[in-house]
């Protein structure tokens, strides 16, 4: 389990991308984190493909993933994931500005482990990443790999 512990940041929005990156160094996370900007850039993280063919082996230890993306949606990628037994154990959370309840049932449904709304204020949304973070980042065992 030597392995550094990623955390995968799918989210094509920079200004929410940063705000994300800013609550988790905030909240004193020293994980490395890999921003994707898409969907299809997500999926490639998780299975070694495209640009990232030749990363460090090993899971992340959560994916924040953004709901509407290009190429790819957020619902998409949380399904993939969940549905493989090499992936399926990664805590996913959802990162969306969607207040749509089918959005919220849909990813309860494909297994999601936390759906934060954004707020557009940075104090709560700080606070919402940090609940969430200290909780899988830190309190959260990491499934061995098989």
């Amino acid at each position: 389990m030597g392995n550094f512990k990623t955390i995968l940041l799918a989210e094509d929005n920079p200004k929410d991308a940063e705000l994300t990156k800013l609550a988790l160094e905030d909240s004193n996370f020293l994980n490395e984190i890999v921003h994707v900007k898409d969907g299809e850039e997500a999926l490639d993280y998780f299975y070694y493909r495209g640009k990232f063919e030749n990363r460090p082996p090993g899971n992340p230890v959560v994916a924040f993933i953004d709901l509407k993306m290009p190429k790819i949606d957020g619902l998409q990628v949380l399904k993939q994931v969940k549905q493989d037994e090499k992936l399926k154990t990664i805590p996913v959370v959802i990162l969306t500005s969607s207040r749509e309840e089918r959005d919220l049932i849909d990813s309860y449904k494909l297994g999601v482990n936390a759906y934060v709304v954004k707020p557009v204020d940075f104090e709560k949304f700080i606070h919402a990443i940090r609940q969430t973070g200290v909780f899988w980042a830190v309190i959260n065992e990491v499934a061995p790999q098989s």
